[in-house]
């Protein structure tokens, strides 16, 4: 069983992790979800779900992928113990995700200076990592995947599942398409009329 680690904190946004979540711990699929936190006390999300991590960053396994989720803690540097975590990762060539502040976190800390990525818009990720050269590595987009890192800005939670999902190929490109078009269209978009929605 492949096991993805999603990063949780207080005050974590909920929302953005959800739909590549629900994908990865459906029965059969070969993957489990599972928390990882600074340590083992409850993280209270921004929308008051209440979750106790399964692992901490002292003790995780080393061979599952792993999710940041944004929040307003990236910016008061409140969650840098999780530095070893990602480096350990990337150094051993295991995807890393990051959402919305959580991108500022890997620009800052030198992992987009020679990727492609994106953020929350380039002034924003600038202002908040002034250790960050990657400028030239910008690309304005809702999710960017380069070489094992993946990122997104804030309102591209259904694109970073997306990219999730067609790195670990867990989908051929076409159940991606209607998946991602489903999601992001609805039943009543044009082009949809009188299909069946599939793997929702």
């Amino acid at each position: 069983m492949k096991q993805i680690l999603v990063f949780i904190f207080d005050g974590y946004a909920d929302w953005e992790p959800a739909y590549v979540c629900a994908q990865l711990n459906a029965p059969g699929t070969g993957y489990a979800v599972k928390t990882i936190g600074l340590d083992r006390a409850p993280k209270v999300s921004m929308g008051g779900f209440r979750v106790t991590p399964d692992f901490t960053v002292a003790d995780y396994p080393r061979d599952a992928g792993l999710l940041l989720t944004g929040g307003t803690a990236w910016l008061e540097r409140k969650n840098d113990a999780v530095l070893p975590v990602v480096r350990e990762l990337v150094r051993c060539h295991i995807p890393v995700a990051a959402i919305c502040n959580a991108v500022n976190f890997l620009a800052e800390n030198g992992f987009l200076d020679q990727r492609r990525h994106t953020g929350n818009t380039l002034p924003f990720l600038k202002s908040q990592a002034p250790h960050y050269k990657g400028e030239a590595y910008f690309v304005e987009a809702e999710a960017v995947c380069d070489n094992g890192i993946l990122t997104a800005n804030g309102f591209g939670a259904l694109e970073l599942a997306k990219e999730i999902l067609r790195l670990l190929k867990f989908r051929s490109e076409q159940e991606l398409a209607e998946w991602y078009a489903w999601n992001k269209f609805g039943l009543y978009s044009p082009g949809h009329k009188g299909r069946t929605p599939s793997g929702l």
